[in-house]
């Protein structure tokens, strides 16, 4: 059978390109990819092998009311050498973040957009 073998990228809608491209370049420290002219903004980043699409359009989903713990609601995980530098860059641009619940090495927070982010320490990262 032939199966999926990878994601290749995960779509993000987002409201602001310039706020997003702070966030994911300047505070998550993610390399700017090229992206086609597609008829609307965006932005696309890459991470490892694989890349995160932004997507600026608007958005079908209620941003307000989301838990404040990205676990609980719908998010993209991604694994990182050490959490402790990514905890100080989110402390000062000023971005709530939680902790994991499980007691695994890992931290949630969400991009300008609402869109919930899980890090995930992975020493060989």
């Amino acid at each position: 059978m032939n199966q999926p073998k990878a994601i290749h990228h995960v779509s993000l809608i987002i409201a602001d390109g310039l706020k997003a491209r702070e966030f994911y370049q300047g505070v998550l420290g993610l390399e700017v990819a090229d992206r086609p002219d597609l008829g609307f903004p965006g932005l696309w980043f890459r991470i490892g092998e694989q890349q995160i699409h932004l997507l600026e359009l608007p958005n079908p989903d209620p941003v307000a009311g989301r838990p404040e713990h990205g676990g609980r609601d719908r998010h993209l995980a991604m694994s990182i050498g050490s959490l402790e530098p990514l905890a100080v860059r989110l402390e000062q641009a000023g971005i709530a973040y939680t902790r994991s619940r499980s007691g695994r090495r890992a931290l949630f927070c969400r991009d300008p957009d609402g869109n919930g982010l899980e890090f995930i320490e992975e020493a060989d990262t």
